[in-house]
Order: C-alpha cells, then structure tokens, then sequence
C-alpha cells in the first residue's frame, strides 16, 4: 500500500483521499472567493474532475475551465471535465490580458515544471484588484520530519507526479504582498490558521489581489 493511500485512511486532512473535495484547505480557499458582480468571471487553473469549477458557477461566476490533456481516469479525475480547454499550465495560458475578476488554482503548482511561468501568467490575464486564491502542500509540515527518520522523502509520501517542494519561507518569497492561512488538520478538529503554518498544516492557501 502506497503512503498516500495508507495516510488517506488515517484521521488526518492531508488533501488526499476522501478528503479530496472536502479538505479543509480548500474550503478555507473557497471561503475567500468574493461574492461576485453581475458578469464577473472566473478562470480555473487545473480544473480536475470540474469540481470547484461548478461550485464556483453556482455562486454568480462565469467560469472557463482549463488543464492539461490527461488519460483517464487518473489520481484526481475519473472522467474528463466536459468543459475543459485543453491547456499547457507551463505555457502561456490562451487568454488575453485582464481577462478574470478571479483565478482559482487549488493543487496545481506542486505538479509544474514552469510554475513561476504560470504565476506570472495568473498575474496578467487577471483585471486590476482581480483575486487569485491558490492552495499547493506544504511539504515540510511536521509529518515530513516524522518521516525523515525512517528514510522517507518528500517524493515517496506525496502524490505522484509533484515536482515542486515547497516551505513556507517559498510561499513568502513567491507570494511576498499575499495573505496565507493554513489549517489544523485533524478530523476532530480541522480549524483555519495563521500562525504556526509551516509546521500544522499540511497545506498553504494563498491569497492575493493584482495591483
């Protein structure tokens, strides 16, 4: 049994599993998404299985959907989003300039070879005081140091496929003007935090607003 899987039956939200759609990050994420104007739009960035995609249709966004052409089924989609517009995240994204009112990217950026191209592609196709809300795994959260003294990386116990490692000091530096919260990640007790990020919780949520 893969650690993912074994950690997915264990009472902890580590944004796996059954917890894919339910983790507390991404509910901290979809918290902050702004109640929306008449004809506001909404890009989603990696877009899965169209989960958040028609959550954030349902509260007043026009939404456009893209990812990267998969086979499927695969770890997160069962089935291909039937609108999604095929799309190389380490590229230029095909929209023009101030194009959103908000960008959602939830679990993405771990998984790209160019994703300081894709933060800046974020930046750009944004309008002025347009939101971006972003979550991606801490991987130096205390399970990583638990880890590591039986031999464990970062590698072998996140999902396949993630390239990128980040700590928080990486989320600071790359997001140095946005807010980010994390979560205590147990079952029981699954609250929003601000302090202590880098060592509780399993994952980063960042949010921000273009200037």
């Amino acid at each position: 049994m893969s650690f993912i899987k074994l950690f997915s039956k264990l009472p902890i939200d580590l944004g796996q599993g059954e917890y894919k759609h339910k983790t507390k990050g991404k509910l901290i994420a979809f918290s902050h998404i702004p109640n929306p104007d008449i004809g506001a739009t909404a890009l989603d960035v990696g877009c899965g299985d169209g989960y958040w995609s028609k959550r954030i249709q349902q509260i007043g966004y026009n939404v456009s959907s893209i990812d990267q052409e998969r086979t499927y089924p695969n770890i997160d989609s069962s089935q291909r989003y039937e609108n999604m517009v095929p799309a190389d995240l380490n590229r230029s994204l095909p929209y023009k300039d101030n194009s959103f009112d908000l960008v959602w990217c939830t679990e993405v950026i771990e998984h790209l070879s160019n994703y300081k191209q894709t933060i800046h592609e974020i930046e750009r196709i944004l309008k002025p005081n347009g939101i971006y809300i972003i979550t991606t795994p801490n991987s130096f959260f205390w399970l990583h140091y638990l880890l590591k003294i039986f031999g464990i990386s970062n590698k072998e116990w996140q999902n396949k496929g993630h390239v990128n490692f980040f700590r928080l000091s990486d989320i600071r530096y790359i997001f140095p003007k946005a807010q980010v919260f994390g979560y205590f990640p147990y079952t029981l007790i699954r609250a929003k935090i601000k302090s202590c990020i880098g060592f509780l919780s399993p994952s980063f949520v960042i949010v921000g607003k273009k200037q």
